[in-house]
Formats: C-alpha cells, structure tokens, sequence
C-alpha cells in the first residue's frame, strides 16, 4: 500500500474514531496518526480473530473499517489511563 493511500486511510479512520469516540475529529494530522497506529492495532486484533491474513490491504472500505476499529480501541485505551486525555484542545 502506497504512503498516499496509507495517509488517507488513517485520515478518515482516524476522524470516524474521533467522532464515535470523542464527539470531534482531532484536526488533520492528529486523524491520521490516529488512523494510522489503529490500522496496525485494526490489522493485529482481525490477525487473531479471524487468522493470519492482510486486513488492511488499500484504499477501500474494509481497511477503513478494520482501521476505524483499530483507532476506536486505541482511544479507549488511552482514556482508560489516568490523567491522559487524547488531543485535549
């Protein structure tokens, strides 16, 4: 997968975590750093459900899927640990 397709991908996986989770997206940069590090959390946690395979493949809906639920795990994880809040504005 092309660094392009990388960034859009964690773009809009990171803003659709944002949003379910936060109420708000976290500006563009922190989306896909969000979206990013959840499609690798997204691709591990599908890995050991559904066995080995490449979940996060490209630019389509099932990557942003299985990225989205990758980044909504990470921010709940994050808010779990006292005294962090995520991308507090």
């Amino acid at each position: 997968m092309s660094i392009i397709a990388w960034i859009i991908v964690g773009l809009l996986a990171g803003w659709l975590a944002g949003m379910l989770v936060g109420g708000r997206g976290f500006g563009i940069l922190g989306d896909i750093v969000v979206g990013i590090i959840g499609a690798f959390i997204g691709g591990f946690v599908a890995s050991a459900l559904f066995g080995p395979g490449d979940y996060v493949n490209g630019l389509n809906v099932a990557s942003i899927i299985v990225a989205a639920i990758g980044a909504i795990i990470l921010l709940l994880i994050l808010r779990a640990i006292p005294g962090v809040q995520p991308f507090e504005r």
